[in-house]
């Protein structure tokens, strides 16, 4: 009897044990009911009925990666689903361009379930149908562009592809957030090629950059030696006015000396009558002058009205010896 008790206990607590069901934070479990879905478990304690009730199983692809480098993946078997954001690291795979380059393509994805139901029954291996499903739309993509476009469009190609896959996984439940492509090889040969091609670029551009350098060069110094040139042609011309004002200014100065002196003469002259024998005078001795000031002039005469002209002189010095006497 008391074997009997001790059976009964352990089996009790054995079915309280399985009917609970302790699910994780982010984490749900698809219950059925005799084969049929009833419901689903979020976080926390939940109780189910023993026998009766039991997790639906799913699959979910999972990834190792070994000290040498290697990445190895597998499939697991598991009653939970995981509602965070699940990145899918797809293997390289070998894609055809529009111009028939064979490149080499590995891309992230970055998914996540939103609607669990959906992903247990609306297809059977979730991870492995949006691994083809990347793959063949990821082909279909590449294959309508030439590699050159290719390689300058990732993010072109990264929307389509993100736009696509979320389109074609939700009746999957799934919400497919972005994809990134990491690689894009192309064979060897080309990638040669292109190299050789951006060196050559490179260097068409760096003596594009050289000769518009040499060239704002010539032009700034040229623009520098005309705007010396400007710029001493108009200090030359100031310092020309400003010597042409000083000798205008000179000669008016000497001119108005000059004629002050000639007034006075004159007016001294005047009182004695003798002002045109002045003038005569003067005008003889400026003549004689310039007969007589050439180097090879050697000719000395006295000319037939020297005397009266001397005589005027004379009559000039005693009337200003006169006047400063007086």
């Amino acid at each position: 009897m008391e074997t009997l008790l001790v059976v009964l206990v352990i089996t009790a607590i054995a079915i309280v044990i399985k009917g609970c069901i302790i699910v994780e934070q982010q984490e749900v479990v698809i219950i059925q009911r005799l084969g049929k879905y009833k419901e689903t478990l979020s976080a926390g304690l939940n109780f189910i009925v023993p026998f009766i009730d039991a997790p639906k199983s799913t699959y979910k692809k999972v990834s190792t990666t070994y000290p040498d480098g290697r990445t190895y993946s597998y499939m697991q078997k598991s009653t939970r689903l995981d509602l965070r954001e699940t990145v899918y690291d797809f293997p390289r795979q070998n894609v055809i361009t529009k111009d028939n380059v064979s490149i080499a393509i590995n891309a992230v994805l970055y998914f996540q379930i939103i609607n669990p139901e959906k992903a247990v029954y609306g297809v059977e291996n979730l991870s492995e149908a949006i691994e083809k499903l990347t793959q063949t739309t990821l082909r279909q993509l590449i294959g309508k562009m030439e590699l050159q476009e290719t390689l300058v469009s990732r993010d072109k190609i990264n929307e389509e592809l993100r736009g696509i896959l979320d389109s074609a996984s939700d009746k999957w439940g799934v919400k497919v957030n972005r994809i990134e492509l990491q690689d894009i090889t192309p064979p060897s040969d080309i990638q040669s090629a292109m190299d050789k091609q951006m060196k050559a670029e490179r260097e068409k551009r760096a003596m594009i950059y050289e000769a518009e350098g040499e060239k704002e060069s010539s032009i700034r110094i040229a623009e520098g030696q005309k705007e010396a040139a400007i710029r001493k042609a108009e200090g030359e011309k100031e310092a020309s006015i400003l010597r042409a004002e000083g000798i205008a200014q000179a000669r008016m100065v000497e001119a108005e000396a000059e004629k002050e002196a000639i007034k006075r003469i004159i007016e001294a002259l005047s009182s004695k009558g003798q002002a045109d024998k002045y003038l005569i005078a003067m005008k003889y001795l400026e003549t004689m002058k310039e007969m007589t000031s050439g180097q090879d002039n050697k000719i000395v005469y006295m000319p037939y009205e020297a005397s009266a002209v001397l005589s005027s002189v004379d009559g000039i010095r005693e009337m200003l010896s006169t006047k400063k006497s007086a």
